[in-house]
């Protein structure tokens, strides 16, 4: 007798948990050619304020660990990474239509992405901070600090370096994260949040989404306990434009979509922007 395939069904991941969608929805994953490769949790509004309060309740934690101790964090994910590179090229090759080795070259460029954005974590404060001059006997010290919850569209077209790109910036200085992957190639993101439950990341700091970006990103820009918006994976020129008016409500940091080259040098830009400046003053000893 013939055997029937068992399908599986991926779930979302949210406060280090993988649950199910609140709304009991999926939706069909398929490759390039329209070959059916699995099922993907549909993520709804109740989902994504889930997130968000799991992404609230581990900030502090996050942000008030050490630098160093953050950045150990962050490369033990590379480490565990590095450790299913065959599984991740698999996930790209077919979301993406690459060949084996295209493929190969984006998984590797991914993990040393997030391995450079590990070594930052410690540098941050000296390169984006500083002593600032004053005419009396005070210090003035400029020290940046996390902005808080951020979330993130995944993009589109790099299902696994933009992500990374997208992801790792905005961890490794504090802030907590909910990524919305991208819609049509959810694979490798899954599989990223099985790295992360099986890292050392605290649950809640990176929480990982599948489903339609018109659902459920209205609903993260409108969020009042949304610090930040990065509108990567947002290609519809009327929707970005309806998630910009949302984040003004509280006044989100808000980084706008557009053409970006992920294999290019990222550069140290999508950090600053989830970043705030705090302005210390400390009088000078005698």
């Amino acid at each position: 007798m013939a055997r029937i395939e068992v399908r599986k069904t991926y779930k979302l991941y949210v406060g280090g948990a993988f649950p199910r969608s609140e709304s009991g929805r999926s939706y069909e994953v398929a490759d390039t050619k329209g070959r059916f490769l699995a099922n993907a949790a549909l993520a709804s509004r109740k989902d994504a304020r889930d997130a968000v309060v799991a992404a609230r309740k581990a900030q502090p934690g996050w942000a008030g660990a050490t630098a160093y101790n953050r950045g150990q964090v962050l490369y033990r994910v590379a480490e565990v990474m590095e450790g299913r590179r065959a599984q991740f090229a698999e996930d790209v090759q077919r979301a993406e239509g690459l060949t084996t080795r295209r493929a190969e070259g984006a998984v590797d460029a991914a993990i040393d992405r997030w391995v450079w954005y590990a070594g930052w974590s410690d540098k941050l404060a000296q390169v984006l901070g500083g002593t600032n001059p004053v005419a009396g006997p005070y210090f003035n010290f400029s020290i940046p600090e996390p902005t808080g919850v951020v979330a993130a569209i995944a993009p589109q077209d790099s299902s696994l370096l933009g992500l990374v790109s997208v992801l790792a910036p905005a961890v490794v200085s504090g802030n907590t994260c909910v990524l919305l992957a991208a819609e049509e190639r959810p694979l490798p993101a899954i599989t990223l949040s099985e790295v992360l439950a099986t890292s050392d990341v605290p649950g809640g700091v990176v929480n990982i989404l599948t489903g339609r970006v018109a659902e459920v990103a209205p609903w993260l820009a409108s969020h009042m306990d949304v610090n930040a918006l990065d509108l990567a994976g947002v290609d519809d020129t009327a929707l970005r434009r309806e998630l910009e008016i949302a984040a003004a409500d509280n006044v989100k940091r808000v980084r706008r979509a557009g053409h970006v080259d992920w294999s290019a040098d990222p550069g140290l830009e999508r950090v600053r922007c989830f970043l705030e400046t705090k302005t210390v003053w400390h009088p000078i000893g005698v």
